[in-house]
């Protein structure tokens, strides 16, 4: 059982967005062999009432209390450094005081970084550089930046191009100095090598997984809509930026050409904080729920659910998620092209509005269809989409040496 050092830029607990779902599993295979010392930001207040979970978890915990409008505004330092805005929204002198206490009463074994920002935190050089270091980079965030440069005006154009420029040049040194990294798709990993083609070998595809016990269908699960709806059914965290631009843009684009044919269709958008953009878009034919305690009956009762990304990386957990409730999904080309090739015969790709109706219209005409594909989904999912399986492609990289913890460094919110 080793010693490792996880850092994470967010409380990997509750799994209840994209990254967030990953970086919990990612904890809990970890811990499973090994002793796990976490340092991490908590950026929503109602996360902190899982810490004791997540202490559960860890030989040591260290959880930082991140404000996103006080980060957003010390990230305007990197403009005068020349450094990623992201560096500086993650930067803390109390974490960083953690982890080198930390080391000085145990001895690491390993570091696991997940996101390229967290790497800021393992020095360079000296006894460091002995450590084996596994980088999660999950996607390419410098691509996801430059791409939000193509979405807004000057002067925001100009700031998320910079970002992008800037973050790619650390995630390059972050990779050289690494083990091993990871990237969620192949797709992800060839755009990062066109960038950074002197990372090739040291880049390596783990895929996200699903819960496929967790997310399963239950008939004595209650419907949440009301009799007489055709649901299609949106779910992500609403104060994400690509999930609040797919949504406003599905709802003034597509469901107006839709609601033509069948006027008793709603939709549903499901998902925490949404925002002024998403809230206005309620209406007799549009429900926004904001934070819900259980996504899964939206998902099982959905008619169809979609995932109209117009910006994304890697893959969406989202659709898997949705696979595994045996629902049938339309998906952005781009996000079903990100999913291994077993499972995308079971998605429908829409690549534009008439794409989305097409696709929506087919499976509302054709239930049978519809359902049939939702099963093979979900047999999909629970054959070659665990978590656990994913994940033990990292595990012939994690020292196998047994290193027992000393006394507990212990649990610090900071």
């Amino acid at each position: 059982m080793a010693n490792l050092l996880y850092l994470v830029h967010r409380l990997p607990y509750p799994p209840n967005k994209g990254d967030k779902v990953r970086s919990y599993h990612l904890l809990k295979h970890l811990a499973a062999s090994h002793n796990v010392y976490l340092g991490t930001f908590v950026d929503d207040s109602d996360d902190m009432q899982y810490l004791p979970v997540v202490r559960e978890m860890c030989a040591g915990l260290c959880a930082v209390p991140l404000s996103p409008v006080v980060a957003k505004l010390r990230s305007l330092w990197g403009l005068l450094n020349r450094e990623p805005l992201t560096l500086a929204y993650y930067r803390d002198a109390g974490l960083r005081r953690w982890i080198a206490a930390t080391r000085s009463k145990q001895h690491m074994d390993g570091i696991v970084v997940f996101s390229s920002a967290m790497a800021q935190y393992v020095p360079i050089g000296g006894s460091h550089a002995e450590i084996p270091l596994l980088i999660d980079l999950v996607d390419v965030d410098s691509a996801k930046w430059t791409q939000y440069a193509d979405q807004h005006r000057w002067p925001m154009s100009w700031v998320y191009r910079r970002e992008g420029t800037t973050l790619l040049k650390f995630e390059r040194a972050q990779v050289a100095r690494a083990s091993k990294s990871f990237l969620v798709t192949e797709r992800e990993c060839g755009l990062f090598l066109q960038h950074a083609p002197e990372s090739a070998g040291s880049i390596e595809v783990i895929g996200n997984g699903v819960d496929s016990d967790y997310y399963a269908p239950d008939p004595l699960r209650a419907s949440p809509f009301q009799p007489g709806q055709v649901p299609l059914v949106f779910t992500g965290a609403m104060d994400y930026w690509p999930n609040i631009d797919a949504a406003v843009w599905f709802c003034h684009e597509v469901m107006p050409l839709l609601y033509q044919r069948w006027p008793n269709l709603h939709f549903v958008i499901v998902g925490r904080n949404p925002p002024t953009a998403i809230q206005s878009l309620a209406s007799a034919t549009v429900t926004v729920t904001g934070t819900v305690p259980d996504v899964r009956p939206y998902l099982q009762h959905a008619a169809v659910v979609v995932a109209p990304m117009r910006i994304a990386r890697g893959v969406q957990n989202k659709i898997l998620e949705a696979m595994a409730m045996a629902r049938p999904v339309v998906a952005a080309s781009q996000c079903v092209t990100a999913i291994d090739e077993l499972a995308r015969s079971d998605l429908f790709p829409a690549l534009d509005v008439q794409d989305y109706v097409d696709q929506i219209a087919g499976l509302l005409l054709d239930q049978d269809s519809a359902s049939a594909a939702g099963q093979r989904g979900r047999q999909c999912v629970v054959r070659h989409y665990s978590w656990s399986a994913r994940l033990s492609a990292m595990d012939k990289y994690l020292p196998a040496r047994h290193q027992p913890a000393l006394a507990p460094v212990g649990s610090v919110t900071v």
